[in-house]
């Protein structure tokens, strides 16, 4: 296909896509799981399409902007290349920084909760620490921790950790005062109380920090590899592909990335939809 034609089949199956999601925006099927999976993946492929009909139409340099199709060529090519790179960021930096700083929030809350002065003391430094640059943090680990995946994952941690410990603390904050003085007259001491009543109603306020938390873990971890790494890695990969003009490969990076920090996102979903399935707004979910 010519590059004019690419572009006129990519608006075309824009128009049409857009036209079946409308469709089923106003029928009776909005509201069903079908719905709500077909919907966004249609716009997807959607987008796809557009971006590669762009590309080709307009006979756009690969440096600037690859198609879809050469990104998905350079990911089937460097399978082993990318799949070591996301051992080494994703789930040896990421994924080990965001479960020590996540955990770390949670028991700090539930210590602020207990000793309440701490509130006023903890919440200033956590916010201190949160306002700091990544691109001042990352350097700093990397000198205490050296160039492996430990001064990512202590990044990680530093950008997870805040987010975490303020939805806590809300939400430990969040159980009906009547309901804790009827703990309290059925003799409950604070442990019972914390674990039967508190902690399962902060519940959705903790899992809303720890969505939050997930996109920065995978930022963070990336990031930090500009500032030290050993010789693969995301983002030291795309640091190299940069300056080497192999953009295919640094948005293959990027779509690997991005998926990854989607099924994350979306796991952690998933298990707060089955934790807090009492809650008002799990309601209608499937």
């Amino acid at each position: 296909m010519s590059g004019n034609a690419w572009l006129a089949a990519a608006i075309l199956f824009w128009i049409a896509a857009w036209a079946v999601n409308a469709a089923i925006a106003r029928s009776s099927l909005a509201r069903t799981r079908g719905a709500r999976i077909v919907v966004p993946v249609l716009f997807g492929l959607a987008v796809l399409v557009l971006w590669e009909g762009l590309v080709r139409g307009f006979a756009i340099d690969t440096v600037i902007l690859p198609a879809p199709s050469v990104i998905w060529a350079t990911i089937r090519a460097n399978l082993p290349t990318l799949w070591m790179d996301f051992v080494q960021t994703i789930l040896k930096g990421g994924l080990s920084g965001y479960v020590i700083g996540c955990s770390a929030a949670v028991l700090a809350a539930i210590l602020v909760d207990r000793v309440p002065f701490l509130e006023k003391g903890l919440l200033p430094i956590g916010n201190f620490v949160a306002a700091l640059p990544i691109v001042g943090i990352a350097p700093v680990m990397v000198m205490w921790f050296g160039f492996g995946w430990q001064s990512k994952a202590a990044v990680v941690v530093v950008m997870v950790f805040f987010p975490v410990l303020v939805n806590a603390i809300a939400g430990l904050k969040a159980s009906d005062r009547m309901q804790r003085d009827l703990m309290a007259t059925w003799g409950a001491d604070y442990r019972q109380t914390l674990f039967k009543l508190r902690l399962p109603a902060a519940m959705p306020f903790i899992f809303n920090g720890l969505k939050i938390a997930t996109t920065l873990a995978l930022i963070g971890a990336i990031v930090a590899e500009f500032f030290g790494s050993p010789t693969f890695g995301m983002g030291f990969r795309i640091q190299t592909a940069v300056g080497q003009l192999a953009l295919p490969m640094v948005w293959a990076q990027i779509a690997v990335a991005a998926v990854a920090g989607s099924a994350f996102y979306g796991l952690v979903a998933f298990i707060e939809r089955r934790v807090t399935f009492w809650h008002p707004s799990q309601r209608g979910r499937g």
